[in-house]
């Protein structure tokens, strides 16, 4: 990712933040709802799913908040 990338990515700032995964990726990859629009995030440490609200810092989920539909 770029610098000029990352100064809009919401899911790259200093603070975590809750998305919502809307699809999973190859190579523990993720599309996820900011909001705002859709980021790429690492789920590589987290066991989410579609529908999942994760907690994100840096660009990497680093908790499953909430389940769909829980």
């Amino acid at each position: 990712m770029t610098d000029d990338e990352c100064e809009s990515c919401v899911t790259c700032g200093d603070v975590a933040v809750q998305v919502r995964v809307v699809g999973l990726l190859p190579a523990g990859l993720a599309r996820a709802d900011t909001g705002d629009g859709t980021e790429e995030i690492s789920v590589a440490l987290v066991d989410a799913r579609v529908g999942d609200t994760v907690l994100v810092h840096a660009g990497e989920a680093i908790a499953v908040i909430g389940r769909d539909g829980q």
